[in-house]
C-alpha cells in the first residue's frame, strides 16, 4: 500500500453497509438507496458540509455501477477536460457516470457544457458541493438534477470511523497498535465538528507523533496539520485580518491575507461576499462606487472562476483599502435596529399608509399625504412613527 495515500482515502468505505451517517438518505427503502442498489441513478448533486461523505458515496456508486465512472475536480479541470470525457462517453457502449467534485467552482460556461449531454443521456452527472446549489449551480443544470442533502456527521459516527481506522490492519493503523482512551477519541470526534476527513487526518498525524495518543497529542496534531482550515478558527482569524487591513487602509496587508485565503483553498465567492459587505459597512456613503466594485468582483468570480478571478479579488481589496471610509451608514442602521427592538411594531402613520380599498380610505389611510414631486421634494411631513418623530440616524454634517 502506498504510504503517501492519506488515511482517509485508504479506509474509504467500499459498500453502503460500511458507510457511516446519512440514514435519512440511505436507510432501507429510501429513494437514493434503491437507486444505487438497482444501478439506476439519476443525475444528481450531493450537497453537504466538508467530510460528510459526498465523495465516498460517489466512490461506492462507482463500485456498484456497471458503467464507466469518471471523476473530475472542478478545482483542476476545465472545459477541455470535460469535452474530452464527453467525447469518450459518446463512443462508449456502457453508460458513463461523471463525478465532478466541488462543482460549485465551475463557472457558468463550464456548467452549460454539461446540459445537452445530460439531457440526451450521454452522461449521468454526480456533482458534489459544499455550497447551496440554488446559488452556485445554474438553474438549467439544477433542473436536470436531483439534489440530495447530506447532513453533518455526528460525533458518534466519527468515533466509529476512527475506531475502524485504528483497528484496520490492512488499510488503517492497526499495525501501529495505537492506544487512545474513549474520552480522548470522543474529544477528537467532537472537535472535528462533523468532518470525518479532518478527524482522520488528525489521527494519522497524531499516530506519527506517538502510538499512545493523548488529548495533548491530538491538539498538537490539529495545530500542525491545519495551516488553513476554512471551517475552523484560523478561517475566521484570517478573514478578520483581511477586513481590518482594508478598514485600516493597508492595501499590502489586505493582499497578503487575500493570498493566504486563496492559497488555502477558500472559495473566491465567499471572499467576494465579504468584500460586498465591507463596501457598505466600512465605506458606505463615503464612496458609492465601492459597492459597484465589490459586486463586479463577485460577478467576475462567478463568470471565470479560479485561478483567473484571483486578480479581480485583488483589485477589489486594494480598491477597498485605498477608498475613503465612513461607517455612518452602518452605525445609523444599528440605531434603527435598536429602535425596532426597543419599541416593537410601531404603527405606520395614517397619511403614508397604502389605501387600495374604499374601507381603507374610509379609515383615513393615505389621507393628507403630500406627493413629494408636487412640492419639489420639499414637503414638510413626518415619515416615522409618532414615538420616533424627529429621530435622526444619519448625520452628514
Amino acid at each position: 500500500m502506498n504510504k503517501k495515500i492519506p488515511l482517509a482515502d485508504k479506509i474509504r468505505p467500499q459498500t453502503l453497509a460500511d458507510f457511516m451517517g446519512q440514514k435519512a438518505l440511505l436507510d432501507q427503502g429510501k429513494i437514493l438507496q434503491q437507486a444505487i442498489k438497482s444501478d439506476n441513478i439519476p443525475s444528481m448533486i450531493f450537497w453537504g458540509p466538508p467530510g460528510s461523505g459526498k465523495t465516498t458515496l460517489a466512490y461506492i456508486i462507482s463500485r456498484i455501477t456497471k458503467g464507466r465512472f469518471i471523476r473530475l475536480s472542478a478545482t483542476s479541470s476545465g472545459v477541455k477536460d470535460l469535452r474530452k470525457e464527453i467525447e469518450q462517453a459518446k463512443e462508449a457502449e456502457a453508460k458513463t457516470i461523471l463525478f465532478i467534485d466541488e462543482i460549485h467552482r465551475f463557472n457558468k460556461g463550464q456548467q452549460d457544457t454539461l446540459l445537452s449531454f445530460i439531457e440526451n443521456g450521454t452522461i449521468t452527472l454526480i456533482g458534489a458541493t459544499t455550497e447551496n446549489p440554488s446559488f452556485e449551480v445554474n438553474n438549467a443544470l439544477l433542473s436536470r438534477c436531483r439534489v440530495f442533502v447530506l447532513e453533518k456527521l455526528t460525533a458518534q459516527d466519527i468515533v466509529k470511523i476512527l475506531t475502524r481506522a485504528i483497528k484496520d490492519k490492512s488499510n488503517g493503523l492497526g499495525e501501529l497498535k495505537i492506544t487512545i482512551s474513549k474520552k480522548d477519541l470522543r474529544f477528537l470526534a467532537e472537535i472535528s465538528d462533523g468532518d470525518a476527513r479532518t478527524a482522520l487526518n488528525a489521527l494519522e498525524f497524531a499516530s506519527g507523533i506517538s502510538n499512545k495518543i493523548s488529548r495533548q497529542t491530538i491538539k498538537e496534531a490539529l495545530q500542525k496539520f491545519i495551516a488553513y482550515d476554512k471551517n475552523g478558527e484560523e478561517h475566521y482569524n484570517i478573514i478578520s485580518a483581511l477586513h481590518k487591513s482594508m478598514r485600516g487602509g493597508d492595501a499590502d496587508a489586505a493582499l497578503y491575507w487575500l493570498a493566504r485565503m486563496l492559497e488555502g483553498g477558500e472559495d473566491p465567492l465567499y471572499i467576494a461576499r465579504r468584500i460586498i459587505r465591507f463596501a457598505s459597512e466600512d465605506i458606505g456613503t463615503a464612496n458609492s462606487l465601492a459597492l459597484n466594485q465589490a459586486v463586479a468582483a463577485y460577478q467576475a468570480c462567478h463568470y471565470i472562476g479560479r485561478p483567473e478571478c484571483e486578480l479581480n479579488l485583488a483589485q477589489a481589496v486594494v480598491y477597498m483599502a485605498k477608498s475613503k471610509k465612513s461607517n455612518k451608514l452602518y452605525t445609523a442602521y444599528q440605531q434603527a435596529i435598536n429602535d425596532v427592538k426597543q419599541y416593537g411594531s410601531l404603527p405606520v402613520p395614517l397619511h403614508i399608509r397604502n389605501a387600495p380599498t374604499k374601507l381603507m380610505k374610509d379609515l383615513k389611510y393615505g389621507r393628507d399625504y403630500k406627493y413629494s414631486p408636487d412640492f419639489n421634494y420639499q414637503d414638510d411631513q413626518e415619515y416615522l412613527p409618532d414615538k420616533l418623530k424627529g429621530r435622526k440616524y444619519l448625520n452628514f454634517g
